[in-house]
Parts: structure tokens; sequence; C-alpha cells
């Protein structure tokens, strides 16, 4: 018998140690049993199916239950949202919805997309601004701009100050002062709900820089020629523009605080 008999003798007559022949050692052998591959990833909940992380799936979460998302609020989400944006984008997408990502002012919000020739579900509601609110967002957007340009690190705007401006458009034999307040706190309120004011003090808001998405340029522009037509004939009340094309975003009743 050669060296090379002996070799092999000894290699196909090894014992398969403890168990039947070709099974897995035991507990104190060399191998162990593979795991499923389903179990690799557990999922985040009983029964999840989902294969976004739960960084992703949390981004999308809040860009569905908020009107935008700012990364000066968020920073951790803001930072997954552009690690995870293309299939973030794409989730939206499945439901007719867009992302917009501006870079410039970090913020992040959706809209409604309407593709020709097709019939799809609206998710985002179209609900103009009331009138009150629309004036209130022209005031502030003008007030943002005029600190941004005297080199202002943030804009401050005061309750009382909004509703002057608002008292000065009601028609001159206005009687009811206590309903129009009311009308413009509610309206403070609600542009507080949307995050275009954040409440930093009793009566004291900051504006958010989301109002220069909400109103470029030529959408100001188009909204001041409304209101020096509103002002000529105040008791009228004419309904403003749509801002800005309504469907950016979530409806007040979609939105949190």
């Amino acid at each position: 018998m050669t060296e090379l008999d002996t070799v092999e003798d000894r290699t196909t007559a090894a014992p398969a140690g403890p168990g039947e022949a070709g099974e897995p050692a035991g507990p104190a052998g060399t191998f162990v049993e593979a795991p499923a591959l389903e179990d690799d990833e557990p999922g985040l909940f009983p029964g999840d199916t989902g294969v976004l992380p739960f960084e992703a799936r949390r981004v999308l979460a809040l860009l569905l239950q908020r009107r935008y998302l700012a990364a000066a609020d968020h920073p951790a989400e803001w930072t997954s949202l552009l690690t995870h944006q293309q299939v973030i984008s794409s989730r939206l997408h499945d439901l007719f919805v867009e992302l917009i990502v501006d870079r410039d002012y970090e913020i992040a919000f959706k809209r409604q997309v309407r593709p020709d020739g097709l019939s799809v579900p609206v998710l985002l509601k179209d609900e103009p601004y009331k009138r009150v609110e629309t004036l209130l967002m022209l005031f502030v957007r003008n007030r943002f701009r005029q600190e941004q340009g005297a080199g202002q690190a943030a804009a401050y705007v005061d309750t009382e100050e909004m509703a002057d401006y608002a008292l000065g458009f009601l028609a001159h034999d206005e009687t009811n002062l206590a309903a129009r307040r009311r009308e413009i706190d509610n309206a403070v309120a609600a542009l507080a709900r949307e995050r275009v004011l954040d409440e930093v003090a009793t009566g004291r808001y900051r504006i958010l820089p989301v109002v220069e998405i909400l109103l470029p340029v030529d959408r100001l522009r188009e909204l001041t020629r409304w209101l020096r037509g509103a002002s000529a004939a105040p008791a009228e009340h004419p309904a403003p523009p749509a801002l800005p094309d309504d469907d950016t975003a979530a409806s007040p009743e979609e939105t949190d605080a």
C-alpha cells in the first residue's frame, strides 16, 4: 500500500461523530444549523412585512403626518431623509404623491400628483386659506423678508401687530369687532398649527422659513395685487387667490401641531 492510499483511507474512514452518519454534530460538535433567511431581519412588530429600515419608515410617516419636515426641528430625521430619499420618494409615488426637498431651506414636503389622462385618488385635499389667514400670511412673509434683508437671523411678530394689520381691512361700518378679533385669533392659531409661526412666548411668534416656500416671490406679487384690489372695496370681502397651489401639502385636518 502506498503512502497516498494510506492518506485516502484515513480520510474516507473518519468517524461521523455522535449521531447518525451525515447529520450535523450536536451542541458540543463543530457544526451548527444555519438560521433561516427570514430570521436575519426580524420585523418591527408582529406580522411586519415591510422592507424599509426603521429610520426610513419614521421619516415616511412624518412626511405623511405633517405639513412639512424641517431640518431645524428634526435634525436626525432630516439626515435619514437625505440618506433614504430615493426609496421614500418611490413609496410616495406609489400613492400618487410627490416628495419635494428644498435643500437651501432644508425643508421637505409633499404634493399631490394629478397625471394627465389618469383618474387617481386624491389624498391631499385642496383647501384654500381663509381671507384673514391670507392677510396674515402676507404680513408675516413681508416681515420675514424685511428681517432677512436687515441681516437678522430670525424674524418675529406679535399677535397685536397681526391683529392691527388684519383689522385695517375691515369695512368702515363694521361693528362686531369682537367676532372679527376671534376670527383673527383663530387665523393666528391655524398658522401656528401648520408651523408657519412658532410661539416663543405668549403672544409672540417666530416666523418659520417655510413661509418662503408657501409664498414665493411670484405668488407674493399676485396676492399683493389682490390685497390692493380688496382694500379698495373691503366690504365685499373678495376671496383670495389659491395659496400656493393648495395641494403642496396636507390640509390643516391632515397635519399635526
